[in-house]
């Protein structure tokens, strides 16, 4: 796919209206984080077309960019999901949560001590940033966003982690380099999974709307 300013414009709208679209009908409070997903990710989109149009560069875009796809997603997803989570499904989600808070921990500082860089490679966009032990950093992240969607208690989360992983396992074949971008941009599209999801959870009623009886 041919990867750009417009691209990642258009895709980051789109994914917004869906966000837009889960958040709409009244959840349960604890369902609004995951359900609100979508509108992180879409935002995060319109936010790399400002970095293409800016040539890449250190610029701020660059830099809110890679707070949203490092430490924040990598929290964002498994607190989502354990939230969302029954009862009896939260204890198996420790792992994940426990992954994104230290890895979250560790990308942050980077983030904080280190310049991350984006540069234009072709049709993709590539980020540079000098992270200790990257393996490890790489697989805690994995673990905390796939993991936690892979042991969530309803099949169209499971659905939607199998598909990131999938994606992950592509982008870092295809685009090394670029994995972060590529496999960013995968995930938000196929957040679209979360629409169903959201439209299925038990709905919370409005409150009725109260009338006052005129005195007479």
């Amino acid at each position: 796919m041919c990867w750009s300013a417009t691209a990642d414009l258009v895709a980051g709208i789109g994914i917004a209206a869906v966000g837009a679209a889960c958040v709409a009908r009244p959840h349960r409070a604890r369902d609004l984080p995951l359900a609100a997903l979508p509108l992180l990710l879409g935002a995060h989109q319109i936010i790399e077309s400002v970095v293409w149009r800016s040539d890449g560069g250190t610029g701020p875009a660059t830099v809110v960019w890679a707070v949203i796809a490092l430490p924040l997603l990598a929290l964002w997803v498994p607190l989502g999901v354990l939230c969302a989570a029954s009862a009896h499904a939260r204890r198996r989600l420790a792992v994940p949560v426990a992954a994104g808070a230290a890895t979250a921990v560790a990308l942050a500082y980077c983030l904080a001590t280190r310049p991350v860089t984006a540069e234009i490679r072709g049709h993709t966009l590539g980020y540079v940033l000098d992270l200790p032990h990257p393996e490890m950093l790489v697989a805690g992240y994995l673990v905390a966003t796939a993991g936690a969607l892979l042991l969530a208690d309803d099949r169209r989360l499971r659905l939607l982690g199998v598909l990131v992983t999938v994606g992950a396992a592509i982008c870092a074949a295809l685009w090394r380099l670029e994995f972060i971008s590529t496999w960013c941009a995968f995930a938000a599209v196929c957040s679209v999974v979360l629409l169903g999801w959201a439209h299925r959870r038990p709905a919370v009623p409005y409150p009725p709307r109260r009338t006052s009886a005129a005195g007479g």
